[in-house]
């Protein structure tokens, strides 16, 4: 029956809807991707309150406040593309009520139209009366056949009828359901837009308010440029006596040294993160200043803003090669896994001994809290000489 076919059409229809064929993104994507930036809201305020304590506009408050309008941004992204996916389905479940609508139409009408024939054809006779008015016993066998046929016909119509019913009731349901909670998403869209408005009004004065401070900025910034390049000293220097000492290894103990490069080099983008917690405040390499126009910033490594008194950790295993303690970078911890090294500074203490062997995820030492309140780790990786981007050997968070 074309009603049959019609019928399995939309079922396969509504799964294509279900397994969100016709969407970029699916809705447990998006619903993931609101889940993860709303960790990252309530990550960021946590560490914002922190440097707020000590009531004065900072860097690090900025870089808090602008790791949650990012967030945020990405929430009501998320809640945008969900809100149109549920358009989309609740456009495609109403081409779909129409067109059952449609066939619940044309099957009633069929079906008075079947009864209505059947008693012209009897000219209003009972089925006794047309069974027996039969001139012949052939003919009486033709009407009860006739008949037989006619009852199936009824019945099957009668099925299709309820089973057309059944599906347009389901597919009205889904809809409301649809709608309700399109309702729901638009209400949270509206009032994450409200938080977003009012935190890019609190940048705004923020900004100001460091604006202001512009010989403080800049003293900073000298002042940091100065023990960034005492640190790049110091790696410089043990890998220089590393590469030394190189020289001198067994073919064995260079294999060695190799199967421990090749190890950390298969683990790119999958490094743990040096803190449980916090976001990327200065990404690595060249970037202008996020208040004063005109001033770049040159990072060899990234800073990880976090909470205060956050534990340090080894991104792999690796050896301690190095603690030292570095004038603007506290104290410092460098690692080495073959010709790669990774180095921890800003730590307020550290609880590893050079020489030791560590594991990935142990605790190396405890990140430094400064007089605004800022808990930030500077996070390194070199091979041998050359700096590379922390970011394309962490993994994604």
């Amino acid at each position: 029956m074309i009603v049959s076919k019609r019928l399995a059409f939309f079922g396969f229809f509504v799964l294509l809807l279900a397994s969100g064929v016709y969407a970029q993104k699916t809705k447990s994507q998006l619903e993931q991707e609101k889940r993860e930036n709303l960790s990252k809201i309530a990550e960021a305020e946590k560490i914002l309150s922190d440097t707020e304590s000590e009531k004065k506009a900072t860097l690090g408050q900025l870089r808090a406040l602008n790791q949650q309008i990012e967030a945020r941004e990405g929430l009501i992204s998320a809640l945008n593309q969900e809100v149109g996916l549920l358009n989309g389905e609740i456009n495609d479940l109403s081409i779909v009520v129409n067109a059952l609508q449609s066939d619940l139409k044309n099957l009633k009408q069929e079906y008075a139209a079947m009864i209505y024939s059947s008693y012209k054809a009897n000219h209003g006779y009972s089925k006794l009366t047309f069974l027996f008015s039969a001139r012949t016993f052939n003919q009486l066998y033709m009407r009860l056949k006739y008949l037989e046929q006619y009852a199936d016909a009824r019945k099957i119509q009668a099925r299709q009828i309820e089973e057309v019913s059944r599906e347009l009731d389901a597919q009205r349901n889904q809809v409301e359901i649809k709608r309700s909670e399109q309702k729901t998403l638009l209400n949270q869209q509206l009032a994450e837009n409200r938080k977003l408005i009012n935190l890019k009004t609190k940048q705004s004065g923020l900004v100001q308010e460091l604006t202001k401070k512009e010989k403080e900025l800049k003293k900073e910034l000298a002042d940091r440029k100065q023990a960034v390049d005492r640190l790049d000293n110091l790696i410089a220097e043990i890998v220089r006596k590393e590469l030394e000492r190189s020289k001198t290894l067994s073919s064995t103990a260079i294999a060695n040294e190799d199967e421990i490069s090749a190890s950390f080099e298969s683990n790119k983008n999958k490094l743990a993160w040096p803190v449980s917690s916090g976001f990327i405040s200065s990404k690595f390499g060249k970037h202008p200043h996020p208040v004063m126009k005109g001033i770049m910033q040159d990072n060899p490594g990234v800073d990880i803003q976090t909470q205060k008194d956050e534990s340090v950790k080894s991104v792999y295993d690796g050896k301690v090669i190095q603690i030292a303690y570095v004038p603007g970078m506290y104290n410092v911890v460098i690692l080495q896994h073959g010709e790669y090294y990774t180095v921890y500074s800003r730590l307020k203490e550290v609880n590893v001994k050079k020489g030791t062997l560590v594991k990935r995820a142990q605790p190396l030492g405890a990140v430094h809290t400064d007089t605004n309140g800022v808990s930030e780790v500077h996070f390194e990786v070199w091979k041998n000489y050359a700096k590379l981007n922390p970011e394309q050997w962490l993994s994604p968070k």
